[in-house]
């Protein structure tokens, strides 16, 4: 088990190495319509030497892409349109990237079975996507064909229960989906229900089913919304939205063993009404990053082998940062600001605070942030 771990590691960092370029695509999905809101996914260039970040333009036309996920291979974008509608659930796009221009063409789309699409990821061996639907509380698995287009619809979980929340947790709410380093597992965290669900995936068929465990207990009103699995598939770090913490969780998926191991606030002080977003593992595994919606800002968070630490908190220009992402080198952190309609360029130095580095472009209603490289 140990050799097979430090497998996993080896090979996470290997793929993390070979992602590192010089120059980057960098799409933001968002919301649109309305006063403020966009036309669909926007594409920007970042230059990794100098944190220069390009003027955003219309990369597609598509209502309201608020979460993305690129593929492995680097050929296809995936999107869900969290607010629409339809016999089937919400859509999901599968998308052609031009490399030479960053531009994307539909290829195809199919329907996630629920409502409020509002995440999407990918396995690393780009052959299934997971999809979390917030507003019935169900996720779905799809196959993904060799040119990337959506295949088929190939499970459906709708989830059940509640948690102490009344705000929010009077049923269940799937908010986000990842696939294990062996690509055996799916793991979908509930903000409804105060769990992480687990499911063993038949990768010949697609289908899903639960797991030994079927789920991770998170702490009772925690929310849990967005997660992150280290590259040695041993531990999940996961943002509780309504309680504003991050958990770290041991994770021993074969051994059929997990458990909350810290949680800690990811707020300098109390604040009333805010909950937090995204949770990111620097490349390099030292540091962890929570957003944080009222607050205005990035908590960071070193990282000693699991055991957390706060470190302090990036605020300069931040309003209701939905989402922000790590470029592959591990040097710069793009932070999208859903209320401030721009996105922000921090340096991370050697100690892991982000910094701000006075460069912003402006880009309608920013929720999602992702990094093709060139």
């Amino acid at each position: 088990m140990l050799r097979t771990l430090l497998a996993f590691a080896a090979l996470a960092l290997v793929a993390q190495v070979a992602t590192a370029a010089d120059s980057y695509w960098v799409y933001f999905g968002g919301y649109t319509g309305g006063k403020s809101g966009g036309k669909g996914v926007m594409v920007a260039s970042l230059d990794a030497k100098t944190g220069q970040l390009t003027k955003p333009e219309l990369a597609v036309e598509v209502g309201s892409p608020s979460f993305l996920a690129v593929a492995p291979s680097g050929k296809t974008l995936y999107a869900v349109g969290e607010g629409g509608t339809g016999k089937d659930g919400a859509p999901v796009y599968a998308f052609r990237i031009d490399p030479a221009t960053g531009l994307l063409t539909k290829l195809n789309q199919l329907g996630s079975g629920g409502s409020g699409a509002c995440h999407v990821a990918t396995d690393k061996a780009g052959k299934f996507a997971v999809v979390s639907n917030y507003g019935s509380g169900s996720m779905a698995v799809f196959s993904l064909n060799d040119d990337g287009s959506l295949k088929a619809r190939t499970a459906f979980v709708q989830h059940a229960g509640k948690s102490k929340n009344k705000g929010n947790q009077e049923g269940p709410h799937a908010h986000s989906g990842a696939f294990d380093a062996t690509g055996e597992f799916v793991l979908v965290a509930d903000l409804g229900i105060d769990k992480v669900l687990i499911y063993k995936l038949d990768r010949a068929t697609g289908a899903v089913t639960p797991h030994a465990t079927p789920f991770i207990t998170m702490p009772a009103g925690a929310g849990p919304r967005h997660f992150e699995i280290d590259p040695s598939n041993s531990r999940l770090f996961v943002c509780g939205e309504i309680d504003s913490t991050v958990n770290v969780v041991t994770l021993d998926l074969v051994g059929d063993k997990t458990a909350v191991a810290q949680s800690l606030s990811t707020l300098p002080q109390p604040t009333p009404g805010n909950s937090t977003a995204e949770c990111r593992i620097h490349p390099s595994g030292k540091f962890v990053y929570v957003s944080n919606r009222g607050h205005n800002s990035i908590a960071a968070f070193a990282n000693d082998g699991g055991k957390l630490t706060a470190i302090g908190h990036a605020t300069e220009g931040i309003k209701v940062p939905r989402n922000f992402n790590i470029e592959p080198g591990g040097k710069w952190m793009l932070v999208a600001s859903q209320d401030g309609d721009n996105v922000a360029v921090f340096s991370i130095g050697d100690d892991g605070v982000p910094k701000p580095t006075g460069v912003s472009v402006a880009t309608p209603r920013p929720v999602c942030v992702k990094f093709l490289a060139k």
